[in-house]
């Protein structure tokens, strides 16, 4: 067990450190050149492409989860034990806020960074922090439904034995597609743990509204599994059969 939670501490660490830092570099420091689409790309290629390689490379210690809101889809479905679930939530948010911490004391060097209150760390935001001024309930709305197609891909993906080879790929690009349109929205979180990491350093709005970018990804968690459970009963049926005769 451990090792799960080291895995899942570092994995979400890097995914911060690499997702919010590129997010930073294009929105922050303004390396996007004058293009918003082209800080959009960048940033979704990011997230996408890191976490596809996480997949490979921790996937076979802990599942990879690396988010809160996967994690509650796979105690919903019974893949993993309450407890198990916890453990993993302690390491994947301590994990965000170390990763966030890094990023920032690294952009700290950097005399073009005008600290995190002005070129800001990746957060995510509605109102004025959101690139379309949406509002609450639209920031909602869009990260229960950008997470639950997210997770739902997953549970979908790893409980097949043919997609072993391809679902660290097929979850990364489902990654990149949801931050390119998410992030004009609400900046994407679909993830609780790269959403807090970010908004304990800023500080400010970013903290007071961070509540809903932990909430509504784990509804959004939530409403995949019982998705996953109406759409594919025998594959929840074997995987049962065989848990209950595992005992």
């Amino acid at each position: 067990m451990g090792r799960k939670l080291f895995a899942e501490f570092f994995g979400t660490a890097a995914l911060v450190f690499f997702g919010v830092g590129v997010a930073t570099l294009m929105f922050g420091f303004k390396f996007d050149g004058g293009s918003v689409a082209a800080g959009i790309v960048a940033t979704a290629l990011t997230f996408g492409l890191t976490l596809a390689g996480l997949c490979y490379a921790i996937g076979p210690i802990s599942g990879c989860h690396v988010n809160p809101a996967v994690t509650l889809g796979a105690v919903l479905d019974h893949r993993v034990t309450w407890s198990e679930a916890v453990s993993y939530w302690i390491a994947q948010f301590l994990g965000g806020i170390v990763g966030a911490l890094v990023l920032w004391a690294v952009f700290e060097q950097s005399p073009l960074y005008h600290g995190a209150s002005i070129t800001g760390l990746g957060t995510d935001g509605y109102g004025t922090a959101s690139l379309i001024h949406i509002n609450a309930g639209g920031a909602f709305i869009a990260e229960v439904v950008l997470t639950a197609l997210f997770v739902f891909v997953i549970l979908g993906v790893t409980s097949r034995v043919a997609y072993s080879a391809t679902a660290g790929l097929i979850i990364g690009l489902t990654l990149t597609v949801v931050h390119l349109i998410g992030i004009s929205i609400t900046g994407t979180s679909v993830n609780p743990a790269r959403s807090l990491g970010p908004a304990l350093i800023v500080g400010g709005a970013a903290l007071r509204q961070v509540w809903l970018f932990i909430l509504a990804p784990l509804v959004g968690g939530a409403l995949a599994a019982l998705l996953h459970r109406v759409l594919n009963p025998t594959i929840i049926e074997v995987i049962e059969v065989t848990s209950v005769e595992g005992q």
